[in-house]
Parts: structure tokens; sequence; C-alpha cells
């Protein structure tokens, strides 16, 4: 059965824990460490753990930060649910009245008085960066702070994808057209009920090295990263495809983040519309990789795009290899193309990743 912490909170771009399974079986022992520079929602550092792996993940977004820690490092049961009421017990509606007042009127629209009282109260509340603890509380926000009303009572939001979070202008004219209004919530009943649905399935027994920072930190002095990193299986950003500030901006809010979408402020490297600048982006992370792993590692890249041929594809990022300074050997690769997303529902016609390529590489030494 699938592990439910796999879907602790879904989004844009992301490669199913069976494409991770089959490399770390494929490549890999038990004891082995495999790297994620790209950790996004953490699914190979996850399923390494539950292969009986170590695993280290990198990521600069906050989102990804939280999502990872909270899979990797997460504490049991318990103690997750007595800091939920520990939680609910702290708050009180009257102290968050002001607040919500000047809360735009997306807010309004997209949530429940209450609920959004109760959400700015965990915002400012939660130490989700520190705490093993509060980044599995805040990672069960992230997963039901937006998505659909008509499937599940799972979610806390208006009508809004569970993938991406649309624009406030945006979500307000699909709103308002349609008559929507928000449901009303009790977030810490709905966080209740989401722990104990996750945890049906069993944490791993390990833990993984969960770093918030930019992929080109791994080889300075003070990261401290396990011996012998053998394989890797990461996807960077795609080229010119999607930007995760713009697309996750609700969560990045919850998380401490502007209440808007913005660009550049978490990263720069998120998106590229420039192809030299993508590809320096990707030398730079052939560089990290050619200084942190051991010899005879195993590198599975999975990147895509919606401009550039796969031949194309392939040739640039083996062509962008040699900045490991290693010797490498591109041992093979796949195409697939890519349909049905489930945006198409809330921005008909919008534009994605329309092929992703999967490369698998050998350092010769």
């Amino acid at each position: 059965m699938r592990h439910r912490f796999h879907s602790l909170c879904p989004y844009f771009a992301m490669f199913p824990e069976s494409f991770a399974e089959q490399w770390i079986e494929r490549l890999t022992r038990k004891g082995d460490v495999v790297l994620d520079p790209f950790s996004g929602r953490g699914t190979t550092a996850f399923q390494s753990l539950l292969m009986g792996r170590r695993a280290v993940a990198c990521d600069v977004n906050d989102v990804a930060f939280c999502l990872t820690k909270a899979k990797t490092c997460a504490p049991q049961l318990p103690v997750v649910l007595r800091r939920i009421t520990t939680l609910a017990k702290g708050f009180d509606a009257r102290q968050w009245t002001s607040r919500v007042d000047n809360c735009s009127e997306f807010f309004h629209v997209a949530f429940a008085r209450r609920a959004l009282q109760q959400l700015l109260y965990l915002r400012a509340t939660l130490r989700w960066k520190s705490s093993n603890v509060d980044a599995m509380v805040a990672a069960l926000v992230l997963g039901s702070l937006h998505g659909e009303m008509d499937k599940s009572k799972a979610y806390l939001s208006n009508q809004m994808p569970r993938t991406i979070s649309t624009k406030p202008a945006y979500s307000l004219r699909f709103w308002k057209e349609r008559a929507l209004t928000p449901p009303e919530r009790d977030v810490f009943a709905l966080l209740r009920q989401r722990a104990r649905f996750r945890y049906e399935s069993a944490p791993p027994s390990g833990t993984a090295v969960v770093i918030h920072g930019d992929m080109r930190e791994l080889p300075w002095p003070r990261i401290q990263l396990p011996d012998r990193i053998g394989c890797v299986i990461t996807s960077p950003p795609y080229f010119d495809v999607t930007n995760f500030e713009e697309d996750q901006w609700l969560r990045l809010w919850f998380l401490g983040g502007p209440p808007f979408p913005t660009r550049g402020r978490v990263s720069t490297d998120d998106r590229y519309s420039y192809e030299a600048k993508y590809w320096e982006f990707i030398a730079d992370m052939w560089r990290c990789l050619g200084a942190v792993l051991s010899r005879r590692a195993h590198i599975v890249i999975r990147i895509g795009c919606r401009r550039l041929s796969p031949d194309h594809l392939r040739l640039a990022l083996t062509a962008a290899s040699r900045f490991s300074r290693r010797r490498i050997e591109l041992i093979g690769s796949e195409v697939s193309r890519i349909r049905n997303r489930q945006t198409d529902l809330f921005r008909p016609g919008a534009r994605g990743c329309s092929v992703e390529l999967d490369c698998h590489y050998h350092f010769l030494n």
C-alpha cells in the first residue's frame, strides 16, 4: 500500500515515488546514502528511508524544506496530537480580529472568518524551521490549505486546485462568477483528522539530513554531509515551465511570506526564460555534485521543458556535466510526454511542461 506521507502535500512539477523507488532499488543497497539537491516535497529522501537507505535533501524553498523535514524527521503521532491540542488551547479568536480585518479581500473570500483567524494564529506561532513537531503540523496545514470543495472536506479554502495557489485576482473572479463561498472549518479539528489519516502508515525508523539552502552550498565546510554519497536522484527546476514562488505563493504566505505572489524573493533560479542562463544554473549543479559525490557515483536526473526537443535537452545536460570535473558516462535516457494536468480545470489552455527526459549518468572516477 502506498505510504500516506507521500501525498501529504502535492504540487506541480513533482515526480512520483515510483520513479525514486525504481532507481533506489536499482542503484543502491541498504545503508547507502542518496542525495536530492532539489528535494521538493521530499519524495527521494522519504522513499530512501522507507527502503533502508540514508538520505540527504536540500532545497532553498520554505515549502519544500518544511515538507521534506516533516516526512523524513517525523515525530510520533501522540506527540503531534498533543502539540495540536496545546495550540488549540492557546488560541483566542479575539486576539486575531484586527489581523483578519487587515487582510486583503482575497483572504476573506478564500477562507471562512474563524478558519482565517486560526490560520493567522498558527502562522505566527509554529516554529517549523527549528522544531520537527511544528514542521509536521505546518506540513499538515500546507496539505489542507487549499483544494477542491466538492471532493473532500479535507481542505480549508474556497474552490482552488490542490497543486497550485491560483493568483488573487483570478481566484476572486472565479469565485464571484460562480457565487462560491468558503467552507466553515475548524483548523485544529481538521489537523487532528489529517494527522491520524497520515499516520495510518507508520513513519520509517531513520531520519534524513535536511538542508534549508541553495544546492550550491553543499560543498561548503559548514554543511555536514555524510561520507560516501554514492547516488543522486533529483529533478532540478524545469526550463521555462513554472515559477514555484507564484504557484505556491499561498503556502509560502502561511510559512511567513508576503500575502501575494512574488518572483525572485526566495530564489532567482526558480524559472529561467533564457536558455544560456538555465544551462549555467545546471552547470552549477554539476559542479557541486562533482565536489560532494563519491567515486563511481550514479546520478539520475529528470529534466523538463516545453520548447526544447529531448535530443537538445540530452546533449545540453550532458555537455554541462563537464563542469563536474569528473569523468562521466551517460548510461541511458528515456523520454515521456506530459498529459492531463490538474490545473486545466482552473486555468483552461494554460501551457506547462510538454516533455520530460530522464538521464542516468555514472562517474568513472
